[in-house]
């Protein structure tokens, strides 16, 4: 293995708008993304072989279905014939809340075997690998807090507060497809602009559907606004609390119902991945 670890960092969605749906079924969406200091961090080591091999004390998800296993094997496709590799994954980001993890972990792959392999792809054709194995993957490639329109690969860097977040897990896990497929989403949220979210404007679409379909969200979000400023990132089922004080996020969590998980985080406008690539 390398001597030094590469970083996946989670992500959080400050707001997220349905704005329409494309004849391919993919809907189109506004939101910003903001990267947190909590992170995954992947090892990779050549082998003697062509194999592309996974090692995780976490095996929840199987090898084939890992999206880091899924995205080397998508970057082989595209640059041919390549060694093979070790891909050692430490788990910290929970599962199924819609930090980003799984995609985090694809973008790290593609930018860090783009450097052991010697590609030489850039950005843009990363994030068009990336692209197809989930809309979030090209953000992490990004590197940088973003405005996102499109299926969330148009990207604008936007600069917004760094604040602490107290990040709850309410115990579930939200598909993404049940709640894109449910009839009660809403899919024709007038766009908003840039400025309008930094003044405030901007909510979650998906809330609603995720309300009724997980009441554990539901009832995570309704005690953490009792709290402040609350809402859901992404699809859920993680919930977050904001605040420009870290001691104000860490007293809530001392006083968290047991049957949830939380963890305080830092808000990142620039993400740990874009200063390991420069280092390569």
């Amino acid at each position: 293995m390398t001597e030094s670890f590469w970083p996946a960092p989670a992500k959080i969605n400050l707001f997220l708008h349905v704005t329409g749906r494309r004849p391919d079924g993919y809907h189109l969406l506004q939101t910003v993304f903001q990267f947190l200091d909590l992170e995954d961090r992947l090892e990779f080591g050549p082998r003697a072989d062509d194999l592309i091999v996974r090692h995780t004390d976490n095996d929840a998800v199987p090898a084939g279905d890992d999206l880091a296993i899924r995205a080397a094997h998508a970057l082989r496709a595209a640059a041919g014939n390549t060694p093979g590799v070790d891909i050692r994954i430490s788990k910290r980001i929970p599962m199924g809340g819609g930090l980003g993890g799984g995609s985090s972990d694809a973008a790290t792959t593609l930018a860090a075997l783009n450097s052991l392999w010697n590609l030489g792809f850039d950005a843009a054709e990363l994030g068009r690998i990336g692209l197809k194995l989930g809309a979030d993957v090209p953000v992490f490639l990004f590197g940088r807090a973003a405005w996102a329109e499109g299926v969330g690969e148009i990207l604008e860097p936007v600069a917004v507060p760094e604040d602490w977040y107290l990040i709850v897990h309410p115990g579930c896990a939200v598909s993404t497809a049940k709640v894109f497929d449910h009839p009660d989403l809403t899919r024709h949220t007038p766009a908003i602009t840039i400025r309008a979210f930094l003044e405030g404007a901007g909510s979650n679409d998906c809330e609603a559907v995720v309300r009724k379909l997980y009441p554990q969200v539901a009832s995570a979000i309704d005690w953490l606004r009792e709290r402040g400023d609350a809402r859901m990132t992404g699809t859920g089922s993680c919930v977050f609390l904001r605040s420009r004080s870290e001691s104000e996020v860490r007293a809530v969590l001392k006083a968290l119902p047991p049957q949830w998980t939380g963890l305080v985080a830092r808000g990142l406008n620039r993400s740990p991945l874009l200063e390991r690539m420069a280092r390569g």
